[in-house]
């Protein structure tokens, strides 16, 4: 795998401040691919002042030229799609499929919806005898995850390009490569020098200079609740501005008139598909006591038939975590249906695909974020009880509702805390707002709530 030995900053690769590297390892072999400068305070500062000097003009740009800048992006990102795919498979372990399809195939829809929204935005709008102005928020600090490396990257640069902001990327240290070819494709897009900028790093070092930074006018972080607090108590000591999308312990409620062996079916693919590694996965599938049994046997059946079909979870250290819950899911009472924590392979981050019946809702694999191929399954009396347990945690991101009806599902779905629920499988819409309830985040991204995160509002009176 290609990996440049600097940053990008200001529109052009630089070496790094320091002499500190980060390896990248694939996680289907466990061998370097490669190694990226591990950033320092130094060199995000250098970021941001390139990103503060940049602002002026990008901010004065008109909305469409803009636009076009972001339509010149997403076509680089389409005709370089085939060599994302495989820099994901090989420093994530997506299998190739999903690669093209999800992890490199949907941040060009992405994109694509941002260019279009740039040139078509209300910016401003009269209201009585006020114009209110919305103009870009300032400087980005953008702090991106290793699952989705492209998606969150594009979900968050996108609409700050579109508002005017101008950006500071602190990839993931286990997905730096992706992070690389992205600033890559902002070269040759045209995007003018300090609108966008890369430091590749450490959490702790370099992401937490991005956020206590000075010169930071918004702070949009995905990652763990746990982050996320102490992100957000850095930036309220300066009254800074965030977005957090945080972790998620979505449920699956699969009501008693629903096709139950599609609403099965479906479910176990969601939880396994990126080997369990998404913040909106459907871990809780909630199954009426008439069909408890059956939903078991059905569950269990599909999760077998996965195998070596998901890649392996990102890291030796997510493996082990999500070994961890597994042995406390049998600790705890839970009847292991499917999986288990034994490793399937000797060589590779691998976790088998596992199912749990028999389980309550006050267990720790019922409650806490897991981030790998876990399933649980949950019985409920009556539709009071299955909100009760589907709302039932300190999460609210996303969620989903089986019915013989989209409306009784749809009426079952507006008492969910949450922030996304799909109907009867419904399609995933890359103009819809994406977002939770409670510890599961601060704002939305995706579609005109998205770009709404990246400016402020000024009101003239007249």
């Amino acid at each position: 795998m290609k990996a440049h030995d600097g940053m990008y900053i200001d529109g052009a690769w630089r070496p790094a401040v320091g002499t500190d590297t980060i390896a990248v390892v694939n996680p289907a072999d466990e061998r370097e691919i490669g190694r990226v400068p591990a950033g320092t305070a130094e060199d995000v500062d250098a970021a941001v002042r390139a990103a503060r000097a940049a602002l002026p003009s990008w901010a004065a740009t008109p909305p469409a030229e803009r636009g076009a800048l972001i339509g010149a992006l997403r076509d680089v990102l389409a005709a370089r799609q085939d060599e994302i795919a495989e820099t994901v498979t090989a420093e994530l372990g997506s299998p190739p499929p999903f690669a093209q399809k999800v992890q490199a195939g949907l941040p060009v829809l992405v994109a694509g919806s941002y260019a279009e929204l740039a040139a078509t935005y209300a910016f401003e709008e009269k209201v009585g005898n006020s114009v209110v102005h919305h103009e870009p928020v300032g400087v980005v600090g953008a702090i991106t995850p290793w699952n989705y490396p492209l998606h969150q990257i594009v979900a968050k640069v996108a609409p700050a390009l579109a508002a005017g902001c101008t950006i500071v990327l602190k990839p993931a240290e286990d997905t730096p490569l992706t992070a690389q070819l992205f600033a890559e494709a902002v070269d040759e897009a045209g995007i003018p020098a300090g609108v966008f900028n890369l430091v590749t790093g450490l959490g702790p070092v370099a992401g937490q200079a991005l956020a206590e930074h000075e010169g930071v006018d918004l702070v949009s972080f995905t990652g763990s609740t746990a982050v996320g607090r102490r992100i957000a108590a850095t930036a309220g000591a300066a009254i800074k501005k965030v977005a957090l999308e945080l972790g998620g312990k979505s449920a699956n409620v699969i009501l008693p008139s629903a096709d139950l062996d599609r609403a099965v079916a479906v479910g176990v693919a969601n939880v396994m598909s990126n080997s369990g590694q998404t913040c909106s996965a459907w871990t809780r599938m909630l199954v009426h006591t008439s069909q408890y049994e059956r939903a078991v046997e059905l569950a269990a059946e599909a999760a077998g038939k996965y195998g070596d079909r998901i890649g392996p979870v990102v890291s030796a250290k997510q493996r082990e975590r999500v070994r961890g819950y597994i042995e406390k899911g049998v600790a705890e009472g839970a009847r292991l249906v499917a999986g288990g924590a034994e490793p399937p392979s000797e060589q590779g981050y691998f976790v088998s695909p596992t199912v749990f019946a028999d389980v309550t809702p006050e267990m720790t694999i019922a409650q806490e974020e897991i981030f790998g191929p876990v399933l649980s399954i949950l019985r409920y009396e009556d539709e009071d009880d299955a909100v009760t347990i589907a709302n039932g945690t300190v999460y609210g991101l996303a969620g989903a509702v089986w019915a013989g009806e989209e409306a009784e599902a749809a009426a079952f779905a507006r008492r969910l805390d949450t922030g996304q629920v799909d109907i009867n499988g419904g399609r995933f819409n890359p103009r819809a707002p994406f977002g939770g309830y409670k510890q599961s985040g601060v704002g939305r991204e995706l579609g005109t709530h998205g770009l709404a995160e990246y400016l402020q509002t000024k009101s003239l009176q007249f």
